[in-house]
């Protein structure tokens, strides 16, 4: 039976409205579960391209070259695919239509002189006066420096120190490693043996970056600058301790460094087993790769060929076309198929596709296969919680988190398994687990418990903005959506807990902060969702509020939009051109906030059915030609990296387009 047949059985009459026949409606949910079934891998996931900025292809050819290793075409193909989105004004951005960023262009603008791009060519021409009009290298982040070190290009001795020796802090100590974020801590990890070991590979003068600086390399302040307005500032407190750690380095009074390279070693060998690679994000990887070098293992050990190997599977190869003269390669971040399929599997059910489909079954069966049995690094803070939840990727044991764990645990629920009492022991283990990780706060962070420390900020490499993972509302709501699918409601402490904190964080407008998606209308569609299934009356002021926020920000053409721009200017929250994702988020907001009857809604509704292509999708794309690119509508880090979810698109909309057909099935009845 495939979903037609599903769903015209208990098709709803056409109510007569005038925004939006439903026999329409209904027509553009079975073209959009049909497609999204149609995407689905033969072993049961869904796995869409998960794209980011020119970074990636930057930093590939940058690893190759520091280790004279990769595929001569492969990275020619890489330097195609940057080159394609440098801006008009010579500058990269980190998503698409955005300012340029200082840290991105100078990468660019190596790697391009890397691969044989002269400085005469105009393209750097423009690019370098971009660069130096910004402030040139010594405005570049930790993490760029410390790549451009490696090539001779930056000195060790002005980059803020990374000590291996961190490492060696016990879990009680203040500043021990767990009260970093994951994220930071598989990138920071391998960065300080990187410091520790100081790579150096010398290239040709022509391929160097002198001319980056802002009146020569040699007349530039490298090292970062004080703060002179608050002198007891603890900026300025961790600059002194960071100058006091080059010091000793450079008269070798390092007592502890074998033994923290050794440990720092042992820890990140054993974050490499049971994962596609080191924390199964992209600059982790690269890190690692790099510090296993770095520590003596050759080229052809096996712990270098595998993180070799799951480093190269994140590319994709794109052939020359209509709309691209030459063939090009791209790198991900990341893979998605856990987070893919919760959300496809999910969107389908609630569209009306049996709960004993095979398909959704097999879905069922291979998130089942993805289960968490082992105590990662979440377990430092959470030690007498047995193992359980989803990570977001193929592998990555020691990373579980609780945003793909309630999103799966919300896909099982909509499917009837024959293993239904497996599938119902494995639920209880990940709700238990999910309680432990809560705040004290009453909000989720994503990897680890109280992540909170604000002190981590002022350290000098903490300047990719990513240092912490504190509670956010996004994970609170959907993991509030998810707990009330499983029976669960106020009466629960832990619940009123939660809804306290979310309640707590509302913006003066009504909106909340999104953190995880592109922004604030990812935020309060979350919320509201969740609150709504908990039990949250609609006439409380909070969800009045909210609701008229999405309302207000609607654009003339009757969709919704939000740039990336919102993080760094939250004026702007809700302002961008209309795409179907964040269309639906919006949908999904007013329909948890009881509004099944506005104006807006039908706009919306209108706005989704008229934008469907053919074959059941949605396009999410800017730019014509070369510069064709993805709308960014995921998060990374705020104000550092973006993401555009390939799959976003799509079953987004499939799961508004349902939540109204229901809502309108109701005020029938």
């Amino acid at each position: 039976m495939n979903l037609r047949q599903a769903t015209t059985q208990t098709a709803a009459p056409r109510f007569g409205r005038l925004d939006a026949d439903l026999a329409d409606v209904e027509s553009a949910i079975v073209q959009s579960a049909d497609f999204i079934l149609s995407q689905q891998h033969p072993d049961g996931y869904w796995c869409g391209e998960l794209e980011g900025d020119s970074m990636l292809e930057a930093d590939y050819i940058f690893l190759h070259t520091l280790l004279e290793s990769g595929d001569p075409g492969r990275l020619k193909r890489a330097f195609t695919e940057m080159m394609r989105y440098q801006n008009e004004d010579g500058s990269w951005s980190l998503y698409p239509q955005a300012p340029g960023n200082i840290s991105l262009s100078v990468k660019c603008y190596s790697s391009a002189k890397l691969m044989g791009l002269g400085a005469d060519d105009p393209r750097m021409a423009k690019c370098r006066e971009w660069v130096l009009a910004h402030g040139g290298v010594v405005e570049c982040n930790t993490f760029t420096k410390m790549y451009l070190c490696a090539l001779g290009q930056y000195d060790y001795d002005a980059v803020p120190a990374i000590p291996p020796e961190i490492v060696l802090f016990p879990n009680w100590f203040y500043f021990n490693i767990y009260e970093i974020s994951s994220w930071s801590r598989s990138i920071l990890v391998p960065l300080a043996i990187l410091y520790a070991k100081k790579p150096f590979k010398k290239i040709p003068q022509e391929q160097g970056i002198d001319e980056l600086f802002v009146g020569g390399r040699a007349n530039s302040i490298l090292r970062p600058r004080r703060d002179r307005k608050n002198t007891l500032s603890w900026r300025n407190f961790f600059l002194v301790l960071d100058r006091l750690m080059h010091m000793a380095e450079a008269v070798h009074i390092r007592p502890l460094r074998k033994l923290a390279l050794k440990q720092a070693e042992k820890w990140m060998l054993k974050r490499l087993e049971m994962s596609d690679g080191l924390g199964a994000i992209y600059p982790a990887m690269l890190n690692a790769i790099i510090a296993l070098r770095c520590l003596g293992y050759s080229e052809d050990d096996p712990q270098v060929i595998r993180a070799r190997d799951e480093f190269e599977k994140l590319g994709i190869e794109e052939p020359a076309s209509a709309a691209l003269p030459e063939p090009a390669f791209r790198m991900q971040p990341a893979v998605s198929p856990v987070w893919d399929t919760a959300q496809a599997v999910f969107a389908l059910g609630e569209a009306g596709v049996p709960r004993n489909d095979p398909r959704m079954i097999k879905a069922a069966d291979w998130m089942l296969a993805k289960e968490v049995r082992h105590k990662g690094d979440w377990a430092v803070k959470v030690p007498n919680t047995e193992a359980g939840g989803w990570y977001f990727e193929f592998n990555n044991e020691f990373y579980p988190d609780t945003d793909d764990t309630a999103q799966v645990l919300l896909a099982l629920n909509k499917v009837d398994n024959p293993r239904e009492r497996y599938q119902h022991q494995v639920a209880e283990r990940a709700i238990a687990w999910e309680f432990a990780m809560q705040c004290r706060n009453g909000g989720w962070g994503s990897f680890d418990k109280d992540n909170t420390k604000m002190i981590f900020q002022y350290i000098p490499f903490a300047d990719h903005n990513a240092m912490l993972d504190p509670p956010t509302v996004d994970i609170t709501g959907r993991i509030l959506e998810m707990l009330a699918n499983y029976g669960y409601t106020r009466a629960d402490k832990r619940v009123e807990k939660a809804i306290r904190f979310i309640l707590s964080a509302q913006e003066p407008d009504g909106s909340w902060f999104g953190r995880w998606g592109v922004n604030y209308i990812y935020g309060t569609f979350l919320v509201l969702r969740g609150l709504d299934a908990i039990g949250f009356e609609h006439n409380e002021p909070q969800v009045q509020q909210a609701a008229e926020w999405i309302r207000m920000v609607q654009n003339p053409d009757g969709g919704w939009g939000e740039t990336c721009g919102s993080y760094d200017d939250p004026d702007t929250r809700g302002v961008g051109p209309s795409t179907p994702s964040q269309t639906a988020w919006a949908m999904l907001g007013l329909l948890a906030a009881g509004d099944d009857r506005s104006d807006s809604l039908a706009k919306g509704v209108r706005w989704l059915l008229t934008r469907q292509r053919a074959d059941g999708s949605w396009d999410e794309t800017t730019g014509e030609g070369l510069t064709r690119q993805a709308i960014y509508t995921g998060t990374g880090f705020p104000r550092v990296f973006y993401l555009a979810y390939e799959m976003y698109r799509q079953y987004f909309p499939l799961l508004a387009l349902t939540g109204y057909r229901r809502a309108m099935e109701r005020t029938s009845s």
